[in-house]
């Protein structure tokens, strides 16, 4: 049984394609691809030297774009802040008079010691407040 080199090409994306389904790694659907080109090749009759080279240069072209619009899109990506970064910046609700020495105020939902960033200063209950920082448990407004 003689098998023509087109259909060893698409065995072998098959091949390739397998891993790809059970891992997820992308590269082994860039490399079945690269092993299309050369079936589609190979079913032209190109030789083998042909169909080498056009599956080593799709898939290290399909490799080098598709990694470098990741690596794009991975840059621009909006940053999360997430715990106490999140917290810094947030208006809050005084719940008991806040001071240099201490307080009570609700942030995001949850009550937390506060006091004031200027020891001079206080606020009363009632009153709106921004966080400036976390330090340890305690929120300091301003």
């Amino acid at each position: 049984m003689n098998i023509d080199a087109w259909l060893w090409w698409l065995i072998g994306a098959v091949g390739l394609g397998i891993p790809l389904v059970l891992t997820a790694m992308p590269e082994f659907g860039m490399f079945a691809v690269g092993a299309l080109a050369a079936a589609v090749t190979a079913a032209f009759g190109g030789g083998v030297v042909a169909q080498v080279l056009v599956f080593v240069i799709v898939s290290v072209a399909l490799v080098a774009v598709v990694r470098s619009i990741a690596n794009h899109h991975r840059e621009q990506r909006p940053q999360h802040r997430t715990g106490i970064d999140a917290l810094k910046g947030r208006s809050a609700l005084v719940l008991e008079r806040v001071d240099g020495s201490g307080g009570r105020i609700k942030l995001a939902g949850e009550v937390w010691s506060a006091r004031t960033l200027d020891a001079d200063s206080s606020f009363e209950p009632g009153q709106q407040v921004d966080v400036v920082e976390i330090d340890g448990a305690t929120a300091v407004v301003m």
